[in-house]
C-alpha cells in the first residue's frame, strides 16, 4: 500500500524538529448537502528545521518517530508572506 501525502500550511514551528502542519479539506455534509470545510493538525518531523510557520508543505507518511509524530516534511512548496 502507497504511503499518504497531504499538503497543508504550517501553523506553528516552535518545537525542534517538529512542526504543526493543517491540512484542509472540503466535504459534503451527508443529510443537508452543505459544503464543509474541515481542518485536521499533523505534527511532522523537519530534519533541517527549514520549515516557518504560514509555509505551504507536502508531508509524507513515516514510522512513529515520537508519541505523537508519525509524518515527515517531504518538501516545501511554497513560502509565507513573512
Amino acid at each position: 500500500m502507497p504511503k499518504k501525502i497531504y499538503t497543508g500550511e504550517v501553523v506553528s514551528d516552535k518545537m525542534k524538529k517538529t512542526v504543526v502542519v493543517a491540512v484542509t479539506r472540503i466535504t459534503q455534509h451527508s443529510l443537508y448537502k452543505k459544503t464543509v470545510k474541515k481542518v485536521v493538525k499533523f505534527k511532522a518531523h523537519d530534519e533541517e528545521d527549514k520549515c516557518k510557520a504560514g509555509d505551504m508543505v507536502r508531508i509524507i507518511e513515516a514510522r512513529p518517530i515520537s508519541k505523537d509524530k508519525r509524518w515527515k516534511v517531504m518538501e516545501i512548496v511554497n513560502r509565507g508572506q513573512s
